[in-house]
């Protein structure tokens, strides 16, 4: 056992035994104490019995002055080890029989009460005595009294066993608690030390080493009583690490020219293609012309930056009624409008093709096959047609981009489950990296895919397979290793089917950190934001960001939003829940339905709690642009994200990056990837109506200051680990692997030659 650790065990054994010692010093009177009364209760009763035993003799014999008999009848009695002396006294309390034991000193005792029974302890030379004097009647009056004197030594002698019984006692229990607080205080050390490890290894590992920790030992779940510590200390290492950074210099803080300089020293200049389904941007008809869209799309969010930095090809659906307008003869358009800097090459597909592979395959069967929001998925065969061949159709244009045979290919989210296999056949020496943007579910649950093999196949084509949490990953090395004959290496988190090596790595996706000077001032994005909706210039508003899907979790917000109202009905009226919901897949039954019934909760809430110039809920269900969003972030007291299941969901994390007062509450549901890295979140089930309700009551009543210490550490966190650390870590990884590939490549071709020059 570590010296730290018999120092913990003594912290605890030593008060303990001290504890004991104090309290058995105490005890031990207090039994002897209780062992006397119930001895003495004891000999009055032997008394009792003997007195009446002897009463009928006496009664005979002593009126016929028969001396011999009663002499007779008293040393028979006196056999018994504890009864010492025998006598009997007149009426005029005279001695008149004895027997020799009895001590003279003792005589007839007191003659008064003489028709009751009497009970004394007397000490005659260092002996304790019981003596009992019970009167001895007839039918004509009192005869006399009868004295019984029993010997107590007994007494003593059980009083000293019981002593020493509880002495033991007391020290076998020192003894065996005290293994038992040493054995606990042990295991206590090596878990709070192994947790503690975790969290150095999960908040000090350099950025782009994180693979070079095993699966193994990769950062787990505290235990609960790690817990309260775990926040702060997190904050702790965080801010030495910080600190330790900037002393040495800014190689860990991510730019895009970082990026873009790591593509060039790392990947010495490679090409990089990115896939997607939902384009960057899209050129649709307006009133005055083409007009040019951003979706909204946590993944474009994500990505988009890094193809600024990167300059690559981005392939994607054109999706916008004036897409083929804008693109030249192959299909190519520059991007961003403004200040290109990379390429946009879309991919057509028909309507037809659009319904199967898209809202078909990947919304209603993957989407809620991944999403733990119960709704059953859907698997059609002519879905799943459209989706292979869609899969194909991408695959093509990534191997016509391609201007080499070794690029870079970075496959976005689940619409392309098969696309790496297919690269991977056309390009055998690309890098593949593939990121799943949503949850990965348990095995069991990934099993109801009719296609599963299929899928699992495909990613398999990845070089790289990335999720956002540890344990995604967990379940899809789990999914696999319950599917497909492969061989898992967990000690490195890689999989090895068909002669193909795949890692399965963990990355948490972000933001890129935005420059708010062109924002409004905070202060005129509350005033404009109240003025807009009618609302008082001290009313607070809540604001949740969403699309408007099941796995948001809208229905459960509003509903603790209502929960709220109704326990604290002081707020009704001062508090304010703004939904901007952007429609999404509306063409499904089961996002027309949640429409409906999001719009049926909001306006029965609003009955309910309004009044005439008041709406506890404004659902604002249309496309808002990042500008418009990002005023309503600013202008709001409390952000709500309360997703039933999500990969990341990086709208907590633009809310804090567009708090630069450092005021405003997150309310953040567990079950989002961010509730991992932003601890100082008020952390909700979104299931917990009343648990989420108080957390919107604790985010309106926050202090500003409770509010700057949370907003601050967040947003320092969220600065640091943006999506170009992101995307570096991913590019770092590939560029390692490509780097390892190319040394075997060269190992292999030089062992050729000699083989040849041999023969």
């Amino acid at each position: 056992m570590p010296l730290r650790s018999i120092g913990l065990s003594l912290r605890f054994v030593l008060p303990l035994a001290l504890v004991l010692a104090l309290f058995a010093y105490a005890i031990v009177p207090v039994i002897d104490g209780l062992t006397m009364r119930w001895f003495v209760r004891e000999l009055d009763t032997r008394s009792q019995l003997l007195s009446n035993a002897l009463q009928d003799p006496l009664i005979d014999y002593v009126p016929q002055n028969a001396d011999r008999k009663i002499n007779q009848l008293f040393d028979r009695a006196i056999k018994d080890d504890r009864l010492y002396a025998l006598a009997f006294c007149d009426n005029a309390g005279k001695l008149l029989y004895r027997t020799v034991t009895f001590p003279e000193a003792l005589g007839c005792r007191s003659p008064e009460a003489p028709n009751g029974i009497r009970h004394t302890v007397v000490n005659l030379a260092n002996a304790n005595l019981h003596v009992t004097e019970s009167p001895v009647n007839t039918d004509a009056g009192p005869l006399g009294k009868l004295i019984l004197v029993q010997d107590m030594s007994f007494i003593e002698r059980r009083s000293a066993d019981t002593r020493k019984y509880v002495i033991v006692l007391f020290a076998a229990l020192a003894i065996i608690i005290s293994l038992i607080a040493a054995l606990v205080a042990h295991l206590s050390w090596r878990g709070w030390m192994s947790s503690v490890k975790n969290l150095l290894r999960g908040a000090l590992v350099p950025a782009g080493h994180a693979n070079m920790v095993p699966a193994n030992r990769r950062r787990e779940e505290p235990p609960p009583e790690m817990k309260p510590l775990e926040g702060d200390l997190r904050n702790l290492l965080y801010e030495i690490n910080r600190e330790r950074r900037s002393q040495d210099d800014t190689a860990y803080l991510w730019t895009p020219e970082k990026l873009r300089a790591l593509l060039h020293e790392e990947l010495a200049g490679d090409e990089v293609l990115v896939i997607s389904n939902r384009e960057p941007y899209s050129h649709v008809h307006g009133r005055q012309g083409i007009d040019v869209k951003r979706p909204a799309s946590g993944l474009v969010t994500a990505v988009e930056p890094v193809m600024r930095a990167c300059s690559g090809t981005w392939i994607a659906h054109g999706s916008g009624d004036a897409d083929r307008e804008t693109v030249d003869r192959d299909d190519r358009v520059p991007v961003p409008p403004a200040n290109p800097s990379y390429t946009l090459r879309r991919v057509w597909m028909t309507q037809e093709e659009e319904q199967g592979y898209y809202y078909g395959f990947a919304n209603e069967g993957l989407w809620p096959l991944c999403h733990i929001a119960h709704v059953r998925p859907v698997f059609r065969s002519s879905d799943w047609d459209a989706y292979v061949a869609i899969n194909q159709r991408f695959a093509d244009a990534v191997v016509k981009e391609a201007r080499t045979d070794d690029p870079v290919v970075l496959v976005q989210d689940y619409h392309f489950a098969l696309l790496p296999r297919m690269v991977r056949d056309a390009l055998p020496k690309a890098t593949i990296i593939t990121f799943w943007h949503i949850p990965w579910p348990n095995p069991e649950s990934f099993g109801i895919c009719p296609w599963r093999e299929e899928l699992l196949e495909g990613l398999l084509g990845s070089t790289i397979l990335g999720f956002h949490t540890q344990f995604h990953c967990k379940n899809f090395l789990e999914t696999v290793d319950r599917y497909l004959e492969s061989r898992i290496e967990h000690e490195v988190s890689t999989i090895s089917y068909g002669g193909q090596l795949t890692k399965v790595e963990d990355y948490p996706i972000s933001i890129a950190w935005p420059d708010n000077a062109s924002l409004p001032p905070v202060a005129e994005c509350r005033a404009s934001v109240r003025a807009e909706l009618g609302l008082p210039p001290n009313q607070l508003i809540g604001i949740g960001v969403d699309r408007l899907d099941y796995t948001k979790g809208i229905i459960e917000r509003f509903q603790a939003v209502e929960k709220m109202l109704e326990l604290h009905p002081d707020v009704i009226g001062r508090f304010t829940m703004v939904q901007i919901a952007a429609p999404t897949r509306s063409t499904l039954d089961e996002y027309q339905n949640f429409e409906t019934r999001v719009k049926a909760l909001v306006e029965r809430i609003n009955k309910r709690f309004g009044k005439p110039g008041y709406q506890p809920i404004l659902l604002k269900a249309e496309h808002h642009g990042s500008d418009e969003v990002n005023r309503y972030y600013r202008a709001a007291d409390v952000c709500l994200v309360t997703s039933l299941h999500d990969g990341m969901n990086l709208v907590a994390k633009e809310f804090i990056a567009a708090r630069d007062d450092d005021r405003g509450v997150l309310i953040l549901s567990q079950f989002t990837g961010a509730a991992r890295e932003l601890h100082e979140a008020l952390i909700v089930n979104p299931y917990h109506i009343e648990q989420a309700a108080e957390a919107v009551h604790r985010a309106v009543t926050m202090p500003e200051i409770e509010q700057c210490e949370r907003m601050r550490s967040m947003r320092d966190r969220v600065k640091d680990r943006n999506i170009y650390r992101w995307a570096g870590h991913m590019l770092l990884d590939a560029a390692r692997l490509r780097q390892r590939e190319r040394t075997m490549s060269k190992i292999r071709s030089h062992s050729r030659k000699s083989l040849r020059r041999v023969v």
